[in-house]
């Protein structure tokens, strides 16, 4: 089964006034996206408010981009989510993660302890979460059957996680890497097929029932491919040529070229809703207002 395209714009910069956040969505939603999305990073606005402004202007559904399951207790982030679905008419879609910015936990007085002991907390978070959701002693009845979850990461444990109990999976483009720029590296097509090789394997029968998601690292539309690539590799991203040659992360080219690169990733790998960040939204409108819904 091929499922259709969808894509989710993460939003980052969001404003302070209402008024200017709704008029921001409408532009998301004019612009083709299905999806506008949320991320939860300390020092920026908290998730779950701006996504009911978003819906109560729009027909977008919403999301977040991804909570980090370590800050939350679990009965209070049900409390949170069915709230929100209620009052987004059952368009809310929740997105899960480990989290990785050390800094954050420790500024909540929390120890992030190892990978491990992260991807314990996102699995208790995740089954948790899924009981109290359909328990209506502990939240009322919900607009929607059952909300949306998208499981975020790489891992075989969390691929596990997702393929057992997700609605999406959300496949990372970075890996931590203490030897690259900045700590993370860019996953290459290599890495990133066996890791959806791995989650076709562990998936069995809910194959179609899990949609999967691809967060890219950038949209750069160019006629000069090769010359746009020299130039993320000087000023962007230090790695060598030939790893930003071959990752499916970044979509560079024309607009036709990166149209292609996005049939072919669903060709090859089975994915189908596809997300970006604000930096990259306008770049990326003209692929979702080709590919929308086919």
């Amino acid at each position: 089964m091929t499922r259709p395209f969808r894509f989710g714009l993460g939003k980052l910069a969001v404003p302070d006034d209402a008024d200017h956040w709704q008029q921001v969505s409408k532009e998301v939603e004019s612009q083709g996206y299905d999806v506008l999305l949320v991320p939860d990073h300390l020092g920026r606005t908290a998730p779950f408010p701006p996504l009911v402004a978003t819906a109560a202007a729009t027909g977008l559904r919403v999301g977040t981009l991804v909570l980090n399951s370590g800050f939350y207790h679990p009965p209070l982030l049900a409390r949170e989510i069915a709230t929100v679905d209620r009052l987004t008419g059952g368009r809310v879609e929740i997105g899960l993660g480990t989290g990785y910015v050390h800094a954050e936990f420790e500024a909540l007085g929390l120890d992030p302890g190892t990978p491990k002991d992260r991807v314990d907390a996102l699995e208790r978070t995740v089954r948790e979460v899924r009981r109290l959701l359909a328990d209506p002693d502990h939240v009322p009845a919900a607009v929607q059957e059952q909300v949306p979850l998208l499981i975020a990461g790489n891992g075989n444990r969390v691929l596990r996680l997702a393929a057992e109990h997700g609605d999406i999976v959300g496949f990372i483009g970075m890996r931590y890497d203490p030897t690259a720029f900045g700590g993370l590296r860019l996953i290459p097509r290599a890495e990133l097929a066996e890791r959806v090789a791995y989650f076709d394997r562990v998936v069995g029968e809910r194959a179609a029932q899990v949609e999967k998601n691809l967060l890219l690292q950038a949209v750069i539309v160019t006629e000069d491919r090769d010359a746009a690539i020299r130039h993320v590799a000087a000023t962007q991203l230090p790695v060598p040529l030939t790893e930003l040659e071959q990752t499916p992360l970044l979509l560079i080219g024309t607009v036709p070229q990166i149209i292609d690169q996005v049939k072919e990733l669903r060709d090859s790998f089975g994915f189908s809703y596809f997300t970006v960040m604000d930096v990259h939204q306008e770049a990326f409108a003209p692929v979702v207002e080709a590919l929308a819904g086919t």
